[in-house]
């Protein structure tokens, strides 16, 4: 059975790993990286904690000894269900069956102006070119002509309240604390502004009223601006304009406002529904297409227990994966198949030193600050792929623990659109006199 998997993040890896070496399996695994990307700590890339490094896994390293599964880096064009093909970028390779893992990405709703000017977070790449322009506008504000453009450079709008927004708010509060003033010294940090904007009634809406609450709490004592009920309008890449009609000058909009599935050409239209997801049923099979599944944040399953599909966190796509590689086992000998149930774990979100909010399903359980700050890194430590990540990942959390301090903050030029000066402002600069 030829099985080609499309995305290496939580399913499409999980899927592999479960077939690799497995007789009877020929398994291709593709991505446009040739990493894996541990999703959850891009935050801590993008505030400098943690290097890109820590957090990405080399395919290619993780099936060192396998006879059976191979590694193509490349894109998906387009899917051809009736030749039981795909094309990708260089090739055209048949399947059979196909699983397409290829995750979401950052939802604009539809906005241009926020989609040219905002900075999204879903991809190692993505956190590093928020770093960079992070740090690149202090530098700028300690150049400042004037008090309104320094404070344009140092108000951070962060769009949505999910643990993205939540655990970056928290970060970037910690930041302003310890780090930044020490770097600026010419600069007043208690004009800083970090303001974190979500339509809903509450942070976290996915987890309990009581991690919402306490995660406000954590927020607005670390002095984070939160407005609830808020929805951000428009932003030309000076000025966030809200749907209310107010506006908020800001030179760095982080947007974590939503996810939209990444859909690939020649899937019919009529199985995509709500946030961009293709519809399968229980075993992740695409409706009426032969040999197709979906997994993780791209399939959207209706269970009696999930009736708008299941939630978009990797512990579902895991889980996914493992129910269709026993599946595909059970195909070969001839066995039944196993529906898939997801089995809620809990959730989490970290705010910042010592502080978190945990939900464990069952027994109903709530934790909050320290005992549910070291659940957070256990869990997170446990689920990193490769004993050196997460030994330097372990070793990070450390050293910045004891010194309140990051050592990353360091500006790449080639990652941030720096403004070029023009003839007449070069000749200024160089003759200021004019003579």
């Amino acid at each position: 059975m030829k099985v080609v998997i499309v995305g290496a993040g939580f399913a499409g890896l999980r899927l592999a790993r479960k077939l690799n070496n497995k007789e009877g399996f020929e398994v291709l695994l593709i991505d446009k990286y040739n990493y894996h990307q541990f999703q959850p700590l891009f935050y801590q890339v993008a505030t400098a904690a943690l290097d890109a490094s820590n957090i990405s896994f080399p395919l290619r390293k993780a099936f060192h000894k396998s006879r059976n599964v191979r590694i193509r880096v490349e894109e998906l064009w387009q899917v051809q269900p009736e030749q039981k093909v795909i094309v990708t970028e260089s090739e055209t390779i048949p399947y059979d069956v196909l699983v397409l893992a290829l995750g979401a990405d950052t939802n604009f709703f539809g906005n241009q102006n926020v989609t040219t000017n905002a900075f999204p977070m879903k991809s190692t790449v993505e956190a590093i070119q928020l770093r960079h322009r992070f740090i690149q506008n202090f530098e700028d504000a300690v150049r400042a002509g004037t008090p309104e453009d320094r404070q344009r450079l140092m108000n951070i709008i962060i769009a949505g309240g999910g643990p993205t927004g939540v655990e970056l708010a928290g970060a970037l509060a910690e930041m302003r604390k310890y780090v930044l003033p020490c770097d600026y010294p010419e600069l007043d940090f208690k004009q800083m502004k970090i303001m974190l904007l979500d339509g809903g009634e509450r942070l976290l809406g996915a987890m309990d009223p009581k991690s919402s609450a306490d995660a406000q709490r954590y927020l607005e004592k670390l002095g984070v601006e939160v407005h609830l009920k808020t929805i951000v309008k428009d932003y030309d890449g000076r000025n966030v304009l809200l749907a209310d009609g107010g506006s908020i000058a800001s030179e760095m909009v982080i947007w974590a406002a939503g996810i939209r599935g990444n859909v690939p050409a020649g899937i019919d239209k009529s199985l995509v529904v709500r946030g961009n997801r293709i519809t399968v049923d229980r075993y992740n099979r695409v409706h009426g297409i032969d040999g197709v599944y979906v997994l993780g944040d791209l399939a959207s399953m209706v269970t009696p227990r999930y009736p708008n599909g299941h939630p978009q966190v990797a512990s579902a796509a895991i889980q996914q994966a493992e129910n269709l590689a026993y599946n595909l086992r059970a195909q070969q000998k001839g066995e039944a198949l196993r529906e898939y149930e997801y089995k809620d774990k809990g959730s989490m979100a970290t705010v910042g030193r010592n502080l978190a909010v945990v939900d464990v399903p069952k027994p109903k359980l709530h934790f909050r600050g320290l005992l549910a700050w070291l659940i957070w890194m256990g869990l997170h430590l446990f689920l990193i792929l490769g004993v050196k990540n997460r030994l330097f990942v372990f070793l990070n959390w450390v050293y910045s623990y004891i010194t309140y301090d990051q050592s990353l903050r360091l500006i790449f030029k080639e990652f941030y659109r720096a403004k070029q000066p023009t003839d007449a402002t070069k000749q200024a600069q160089v003759n200021p006199a004019g003579t």
